[in-house]
């Protein structure tokens, strides 16, 4: 068996999955692990949703941080 980095072989309960809620517009996801586009800047990892993706898409691909959208 084989354990994440950080994580425990001990026995108990599996970790809560993380809410993740969209940097831009503050949406939540719901249900699965959504596709959300993630990002770091300035050393913080931040989650941006499918729209806000998809509305902002040049500057991602442009690498310019999301202050700049």
């Amino acid at each position: 068996m084989t354990s994440h980095p950080g994580g425990s072989d001990q026995g108990g309960s599996a970790p809560e999955p993380e809410t993740l809620v969209c940097a831009r517009c503050g949406t939540t996801a719901e249900g699965p692990r959504p596709t959300w586009t993630c990002s770091v800047e300035n050393g913080v990892r931040q989650y941006f949703c499918d729209a806000c993706s998809r509305e902002n898409l040049r500057a991602i691909e442009g690498r310019l941080d999301s202050a700049w959208w």
